[in-house]
């Protein structure tokens, strides 16, 4: 085969699409970030995690970006305007409306939410501790949402620089649980358990405690055999019953002196 031959046969070279383009639904791949449920800190990872595995870390991480004389320069800013997206698809309400921008890059908006978050830090864990401290099981819901708030509080003191270990929050799970758990919270010291454990232990202390509250009160709802009239009418039995007076007058009342007829008078 001639080199005229592979020059004919040879096919153009299509540039490849990259790979964030791939993207359909971004709020399927990263949490809704609101600073409660979803920490600054656990959406920072997420989002890291899918820059990475898309190829657009430099987006965000502050790499530098092509000029405006460079030929790339308009590939890059519709790329960053992906980017872009990603960030405010993936923030709730309130933060949208405060970092929202059409001329700020990704990476200006990152730094935004980063100063909304990291800033002040002293008196924000002074708060989050004072709350996660005081948590009980009381005032929560259930024991769900107990372990759930006292997870969320942890996250949030991370932060603000303050991480809770592992010990800590089995601890103030401990501590701030119901009488009604004592049981379960001395299995847990002396099992030494960390606190995926310890919350399995109390959710499985949960069902156990339904499970005999169910059966309790099935008992109690069961149908019985018919039992006697609790309050059977008053009958007074006479055992020795007077005969009736065959003297007296019909419609005469007993006991009453009998005003018979008398004969005429000769």
């Amino acid at each position: 085969m001639t080199k005229s031959d592979n020059a004919g046969s040879s096919k153009p070279i299509v540039p490849s699409l990259h790979p964030a383009y791939s993207v359909s639904n971004i709020q399927s791949k990263i949490r809704t970030l609101d600073g409660t449920k979803v920490s600054y800190t656990s959406w920072v990872k997420l989002f890291k995690f899918h820059a990475i595995a898309y190829k657009v870390l430099n987006h965000i991480d502050g790499s530098p970006h092509p000029k405006t004389t460079d030929p790339e320069h308009e590939a890059w800013k519709e790329l960053d305007a992906l980017v872009s997206q990603w960030n405010y698809s993936t923030l709730s309400d309130d933060l949208l409306t405060r970092v929202l921008d059409t001329d700020a890059t990704a990476h200006d908006t990152w730094l935004k939410l980063e100063k909304i978050f990291l800033s002040n830090k002293q008196a924000k864990a002074a708060a989050l501790e004072t709350r996660f401290v005081n948590l009980t099981l009381a005032s929560c819901s259930s024991v769900d949402d107990y372990c759930q708030q006292l997870k969320e509080l942890a996250n949030q003191l991370a932060d603000v620089d303050k991480p809770v270990n592992d010990q800590r929050l089995v601890l103030q799970l401990v501590r701030g649980h119901s009488p009604e758990f004592d049981t379960t919270a001395q299995l847990i010291h002396s099992q030494k358990a960390d606190w995926d454990l310890a919350r399995t232990m109390l959710h499985d202390e949960v069902i156990r405690k339904e499970a005999r509250q169910q059966q309790s009160t099935s008992v109690l709802v069961a149908p019985t055999a018919q039992s006697p009239s609790p309050n059977p009418p008053n009958i007074t039995f006479n055992p020795n019953p007077q005969p009736a007076d065959p003297s007296a007058a019909p419609n005469q009342p007993p006991g009453q002196p009998f005003r018979g007829r008398g004969r005429g008078r000769n």
